[in-house]
């Protein structure tokens, strides 16, 4: 058996396109467009030798590969790491590297305490902090969007509803973009997230416990859990720690990479600042556009064919979720961001079993902020050129400066 980057590196056919390039080489992270182009032209899929993988980027192969949990299973690991060949830097996750029936016994309580009608309770919260935010930033008139909007509206909100009673910005925004980091190859971003972690990791295992939190928050719920035998002490504090990540960074690189879309594409903001109402289609339509995770690793449990193209078993699957959700033959002018597709599907989030547990939160404060943002703002002006942070798994904006300016009534 030969490893490659930790996992098992399986005699591919020969009818498969090579290509030799490296997915995770920072100037394709920062802008990945054409490669996402090219990935989807050499085929469902493609080889790619410098890893061992394959990788693919059309809709309808990386929708099989990425919601049939039983031929391709998450359990082996999410990054390239193969967890039943290669230790982990970490414990494996109990909601998003584990399959049936454990997943179903921890996604039930973490999808309880995010529920629909829990959410629902924070809606008027969430607005309130949303317009008071937002008329600040449009006072200010030039603000960096990541730090100042993106950043600050999680964080103000989401870590209390947890139950945190103490907020540091800088570790909650980072858990998840170091542990995003990890699941790449070990290369220079890996290597700065895996020195990140003893920094960070402390202050967030501390402040998850229960004695930490506050009473009446979303942890308490996963607290009563484990009281009611559903859960271990350890796996509800794990579920504690996976609810800051679900509602804080990808909601952070969510919000932000939909302002990038507003103010790159001004018609289409006056389209929501026509229509309020686009504030949920106009986010869902920028998970499309930017896929905020832009590829997850899947594992083939057994031999099997996609597309056409005989899989082997062992296989580690790159599937670019970022690619698949431009493919013109899914998303007629995929191109193009428009505010009122509403593109029921699109991979941004997952799909199946493994969806990802935090997407209502996301949406929750999303719909506030860009609501707020449309019934405020008249013009979105870039300041200087956006700059985007390379990350293994995450395409988010590192900075973006712009200035709001007043809308009149």
């Amino acid at each position: 058996m030969q490893l490659v980057a930790d996992h098992i590196a399986t005699k591919i056919s020969a009818d498969i396109p090579v290509w030799d390039i490296d997915p995770y080489d920072a100037e394709i992270l920062r802008n990945p467009a054409p490669y996402y182009v090219e990935l989807r032209k050499r085929g469902p899929f493609v080889h790619i030798p410098r890893y061992a993988i394959l990788a693919c980027g059309r809709f309808n192969e990386t929708r099989e590969v990425f919601s049939d949990w039983q031929r391709f299973v998450s359990s082996r690991g999410v990054g390239l790491t193969d967890f039943q060949v290669a230790p982990s830097w970490r414990k494996p996750s109990i909601v998003l590297e584990v399959e049936p029936p454990y997943h179903t016994r921890t996604r039930t309580v973490i999808s309880r305490a995010l529920s629909p009608r829990a959410m629902s309770v924070l809606k008027d919260a969430f607005a309130e902090r949303a317009n008071a935010l937002v008329d600040d930033l449009v006072e200010r008139g030039e603000f960096d969007v990541v730090p100042d909007l993106a950043e600050a509206f999680p964080v103000s909100v989401f870590p209390a509803a947890v139950g945190l009673q103490e907020i540091d910005t800088r570790a909650l925004v980072d858990f998840g973009a170091f542990g995003f980091n990890a699941l790449g190859p070990d290369n220079a971003l890996r290597s700065a997230a895996l020195e990140r972690g003893p920094q960070i990791m402390p202050w967030i295992m501390k402040h998850c416990k229960r004695e930490a939190l506050a009473p009446g928050g979303f942890g308490e719920t996963i607290y009563a859990a484990a009281d009611a035998g559903e859960l271990t002490e350890d796996e509800a504090a794990m579920l504690v720690r996976s609810l800051l990540s679900a509602g804080v960074d990808t909601t952070v690189t969510g919000i932000g990479n939909a302002v990038w879309c507003l103010a790159s594409n001004p018609g289409e903001f006056e389209k929501l600042k026509r229509d309020p109402k686009l504030a949920r289609p106009a986010f869902e339509e920028a998970l499309r556009y930017t896929s905020p995770v832009h590829s997850f690793c899947r594992t083939a449990s057994v031999d099997t064919t996609v597309g056409g193209v005989d899989i082997p078993q062992d296989t580690k699957i790159l599937c670019v979720l970022g690619a698949a959700n431009l493919d013109e033959d899914q998303w007629p002018e995929a191109r193009y961001y428009k505010v009122d597709r509403r593109p029921v599907g699109h991979l941004a989030f997952g799909v199946g079993i493994h969806g990802c547990v935090g997407q209502n939160v996301a949406r929750a404060e999303a719909e506030a902020v860009l609501t707020a943002i449309a019934s405020k703002v008249g013009s979105i002006e870039f300041v200087s050129e956006p700059v985007w942070r390379p990350n293994n798994a995450i395409h988010a904006l590192d900075s973006m400066r712009v200035r709001f300016t007043l809308r009149n009534s």
